[in-house]
Order: structure tokens, then C-alpha cells, then sequence
């Protein structure tokens, strides 16, 4: 892993405000940051609205990214994405797509994305293993366990 630097940090604390958020509003408590390098100007952040919005996409990278707005594809190639949570395929698909290097993660424990898929394409991912993550998604998950299961496209048990 690499070494976690002060700009991780305040990337980390972004999104978990953003995950704070969400789950104040009823929502899943996932948030995402999207922040330039090497001028650490944040480009946007965001939350999940899936409930919310009652959107099939707005999970916390793709919200970062849409709060961000329409920009340059080099601006996308100097920047890093924070998510509290492992990133699922959709969201890992738009990190590909827009070429962001570095992807923070909160944490991988409730769920694990495509992170072996975005470092086979050359992504550096770093796992902080941050435990107010963590309990932000049990708590909702113990919660909502049907709406959790919808967002990671997953059936309810019946």
C-alpha cells in the first residue's frame, strides 16, 4: 500500500461527509471526492441518491463525478477518486473510462468491487481500512438490508 498523505486524508474526510450525508437523507451512506492533482483543488463531490433521486447510477463516484461536471480528459488523468466504500463495476467502469490513476478507498470489508480489475489497468489503489466506513455501512446494511442488496444488484432473499 502506499504511504497515505495529507491529501488522502482530507479526500477521505470529504467523502465520508458526503456518506454522512446520504444516510441522514435515508440513504446508503457511500460518498465520493474527486480532487485535482497537484493543485488538490476539489473537483467535485457527491453521494449515493440512488433512494433519494430514485436513480440507477448515482452512486458516490458517479455523483462526484457529475457534481464535478464536463471537464477536460487531462483534468480526469491528474486526479484521484476517494469513495468510502470499494467500488462497484459501474463506478470502477467510469474510472476506467475517464483514465483517474489513483482511486482511495475507505474501506473494503462489506463489500468488495473491482479493484483487482482497476490495478490490472494500471490504477493505483489504496485501501485505508478506515473504520468509521465500516461502521457506516453496517449500521445501514443491519438497517436496510433489502435496499443495500439492490444497490450491489443483488436480489432480496425471500
Amino acid at each position: 500500500m502506499s504511504d497515505v498523505s495529507p491529501l488522502d486524508l482530507e479526500g477521505i474526510r470529504i467523502a465520508i461527509e458526503q456518506a454522512r450525508k446520504s444516510y441522514s437523507e435515508g440513504g446508503i451512506p457511500i460518498g465520493g471526492a474527486l480532487i485535482a492533482s497537484p493543485s488538490q483543488k476539489i473537483l467535485g463531490s457527491g453521494h449515493n441518491q440512488r433512494i433519494q433521486k430514485a436513480s440507477p447510477i448515482l452512486h458516490g463516484e458517479t455523483a462526484a463525478l457529475e457534481d464535478a461536471g464536463r471537464l477536460q480528459a487531462d483534468v480526469y488523468r491528474h486526479a484521484t477518486m476517494f469513495t468510502t466504500l470499494s467500488p462497484c463495476s459501474m463506478c470502477t467502469g467510469a474510472i476506467l473510462l475517464y483514465k483517474i490513476p489513483r482511486v482511495v478507498i475507505g474501506e473494503n470489508e462489506t463489500f468488495m468491487g473491482e479493484e483487482n480489475l482497476l490495478r490490472s489497468r494500471g490504477v493505483e489503489v489504496v485501501v485505508l481500512n478506515n473504520q468509521e466506513c465500516k461502521d457506516l455501512m453496517k449500521k445501514f446494511i443491519e438497517e436496510k438490508p433489502e435496499e443495500w442488496l439492490e444497490d450491489i444488484g443483488e436480489p432480496a432473499s425471500k
